[in-house]
């Protein structure tokens, strides 16, 4: 999905703003007349008319029924959050709401987070999430893989520590053997045990490819086309472990008439509850990363958000990540303040002391891996 910035003209873009921000507000298509009356929109209603059905036609904006008015289309809620956007200002409970936070404890890591995660939802009034990130000592200590059929395996592994199992099925380009899988299981084995996600890097692969020269295998270069689909997989899962995922004001989904079919909610309602779809889609984002992060309806990983938006932030205490927050809502969901509310709700956990000087036990699921 892209845009050149410079096909619209500046009366395109303050109606295209003026109709999501309308559409934010009220929920429903937006018509000319409206947009004359409410919007300050100073141009005749022929004129607004026309400047929306070229913005329809620039695939900006929609129309649900033939007589209705418009609302944005995917392209145009992200030309408004890239282009558009005005900046929201606190208020001053929001304000005070925010440095609530900065009574904690500053060793609790958890609450800090649990508290954003709980100011967050209330001030936007949309379902909040927070991240920690996994533990950066968590290895996998065996690995056992399945053959299922020519082209799918299944990908055990054990972690170290909790002894948690994780499992994976892995549909792959090219048919496999049994005896390429059971050789897959020995490289796994002998070279991917007791590395942590930090370790994983080229030389490891490098490794891997030195031992699948001592094989006697035909199959060499298939089985090492294999060991490179079935790493990736083993990053993405180790990136997924450990990680622990918080929702707050689930039931604020009920606010919206997007998550009225209950179909749909329920579909949500149970991708929140398992987590692990989400954690996924999240945990790929890199941790060191300073930049918000928007992804509006499709962009979503997770499938049943492709009508949602979310919203995702990484937080640092004193320039050291220590998780991260989110907001999912509906795609007409108001950013300009759900985009303040996480920037300084970021700025404020950040300024509130180096983490150097923290005591050790803030690191709790770190030290008990070690």
């Amino acid at each position: 999905m892209s845009f050149d910035s410079y096909e619209l003209s500046d009366r395109k873009k303050s109606i295209l703003k003026a109709i999501v921000e309308a559409h934010i507000k009220l929920g429903e298509p937006v018509g000319s007349k409206y947009l004359m009356q409410e919007g300050n929109i100073p141009y005749s209603s022929a004129t607004i008319r026309n400047e929306m059905a070229e913005l329809e036609s620039l695939g900006y904006l929609e129309q649900p029924h033939t007589s209705a008015g418009r609302i944005p289309s995917e392209l145009g809620y992200r030309f408004y959050v890239d282009t558009l956007v005005s900046q929201y200002d606190n208020t001053t409970r929001e304000a005070g709401e925010l440095k609530k936070l900065l009574s904690v404890k500053q060793a609790e890591i958890d609450k800090i987070l649990e508290n954003a995660t709980k100011v967050a939802s209330a001030m936007t009034n949309y379902t909040a999430l927070s991240l920690r990130p996994r533990p950066s000592s968590i290895t996998i200590k065996r690995y056992e893989a399945v053959y299922l059929d020519p082209r799918s395996i299944l990908i055990v592994m054990i972690a170290s520590g909790s002894d948690s199992v994780k499992t994976r099925n892995i549909k792959l380009p090219f048919d496999v053997n049994e005896g390429l899988v059971r050789c897959l299981t020995e490289v796994l084995n002998i070279c991917l045990t007791s590395i942590s996600i930090n370790e994983m890097n080229i030389s490891v692969m490098v490794d891997m490819e030195n031992y699948l020269e001592t094989k006697s295998t035909e199959d060499k270069k298939l089985c090492a086309e294999l060991v490179s689909i079935i790493v990736k997989s083993i990053y993405e899962t180790m990136n997924e472990l450990g990680s622990e995922i918080k929702f707050e004001g689930v039931n604020r989904l009920l606010d919206y008439p997007e998550y009225k079919n209950l179909d749909k909610l329920q579909k949500m309602i149970s991708a929140i509850e398992s987590k692990e779809d989400i954690i996924k889609a999240v945990s790929t984002i890199d941790q060191s990363d300073d930049e918000t992060k928007i992804f509006i309806g499709s962009e979503n990983m997770v499938k049943i958000m492709d009508d949602s938006t979310l919203i995702y932030k990484n937080l640092k205490l004193g320039g050291k990540t220590i998780g991260a927050i989110g907001i999912i809502g509906p795609c007409r969901m108001d950013y300009s303040k759900v985009l303040a509310t996480i920037d300084r709700l970021s700025e404020e956990i950040n300024n509130m002391s180096s983490l150097d000087a923290l005591p050790e036990t803030i690191f709790r699921n770190e030290s008990e891996e070690k």
